[in-house]
């Protein structure tokens, strides 16, 4: 049997469920989640692999109108998911407010690879809504195919995968077969702690926040990491701290705990608050944070 392998790329509006679906559908949590907007700054991609095929998904951050350089560099990521796709996954939810991003549905509308509209979260909704938006998007992009999902209760999913596979060109894996993601252990140290302000945290503060792990240091059964956490105002930085150090604790132990699970190594972990002013729009500073420009 010929091997099968390609990007699939999975676009949306913030906050429609597109971290949920990659996780769903790698099997296991690699984009972090929260309710909140904004929660994928990066692209990152989420590989399956079988003896027959290897699926390269990416998820990337919602359509926004870009207020600063941070914004800009994340509608970039969006940008560059329609250059590489093999299978485009445009994800809605039932009456979702459009946010009149012409250029994206322009791209979309022109895509010349298959294209799959997912109308997630249809667990929420009655039947006779969500029928109106498969027919709705159904005649808005003729070229797709248009598939009512729940990616947070695994409904259809097993059936967006075969979809996928059927789909997918001839080819050769694009990555080692035991590999699951390209992004680095510190990269998923510094989501998950990011994902904790996200979680604890509201207002201003998880939008002035960039983590950045300085040291990782590993032995046989342990690691030692600190992780710097960057705020752009000293105000934020003591409300990150809270009283007593009591905030920065529970980032520390929930974070502690979420990385011995993935890394399944005891872990020491350092996380100093530091005050780095407009970071989000400095383009050197952002490259050193990890963005692409």
């Amino acid at each position: 049997m010929n091997h099968k392998a390609g990007f699939v790329n999975i676009i949306g509006n913030p906050n429609v469920g597109k971290s949920t679906l990659m996780n769903a559908l790698i099997g296991q949590k690699l984009s972090i989640t929260t309710n909140k907007v904004q929660t994928t700054r990066h692209r990152i991609k989420g590989i399956l692999n079988s003896d027959d095929y290897q699926i390269v998904f990416s998820d990337t951050p919602g359509f926004i109108n870009p207020s600063y350089k941070l914004q800009e560099s994340m509608m970039n990521y969006v940008y560059s998911a329609f250059k590489d796709a093999d299978i485009l996954i445009y994800m809605v939810e039932p009456e979702e407010n459009q946010n009149n991003n012409d250029q994206i549905f322009k791209i979309i509308k022109e895509t010349q690879v298959p294209l799959l509209i997912l109308i997630n979260k249809i667990d929420l909704y009655d039947q006779n809504i969500v029928e109106k938006e498969i027919k709705k998007w159904s005649q808005k992009y003729s070229n797709s195919k248009v598939v009512p999902i729940s990616a947070l209760n695994n409904f259809n999913i097993s059936n967006i995968k075969k979809d996928i596979i059927d789909l997918l060109p001839i080819s050769p894996p694009y990555f080692e077969k035991d590999a699951i993601t390209d992004k680095s252990s510190r990269f998923f140290v510094e989501e998950i702690i990011r994902e904790k302000i996200l979680i604890h945290y509201k207002k201003e503060i998880p939008y002035s926040v960039q983590i950045q792990v300085e040291d990782f240091i590993e032995s046989e059964d342990s690691i030692e990491i600190r992780a710097v956490i960057y705020v752009m105002r000293e105000s934020q930085k003591g409300i990150i701290i809270g009283h007593k150090g009591l905030g920065l604790k529970r980032i520390g132990s929930e974070s502690r705990k979420d990385i011995e699970n993935m890394l399944g190594k005891h872990i020491y972990l350092h996380t100093p608050v530091k005050v780095k002013k407009n970071w989000r729009k400095d383009t050197s500073q952002l490259k050193k944070f990890g963005y692409q420009s």
